[in-house]
């Protein structure tokens, strides 16, 4: 796999495992029964998005290192896949 490859399919799976983490633990403004005047009732109170990158960042780590295992090893060939 070059470093290009490697780069990219990280990229991929970091912005896919953010996407997957941004709801987790969220509250919204409607749910607390604190709607700040201009804002939706669906905005987030206190998203802690310092933590949900840190905890996509290791979990896109570990999705990367188990594509990466399976392609340096050739685990699963085009041959093995069912078209």
């Amino acid at each position: 796999m070059s470093l290009s490859l490697a780069i990219a399919i990280y990229f991929v799976c970091w912005w896919i495992t953010l996407f997957a983490i941004l709801p987790i633990g969220m509250r919204t403004q409607d749910e607390e029964g604190e709607v700040v005047p201009g804002t939706p009732g669906s905005a987030p109170i206190a998203p802690r998005m310092l933590w949900k990158v840190v905890v996509t960042t290791l979990v896109a780590g570990i999705a990367w290192a188990v594509i990466y295992v399976v392609v340096a090893f050739k685990l699963i060939s085009l041959d093995a896949i069912p078209l």
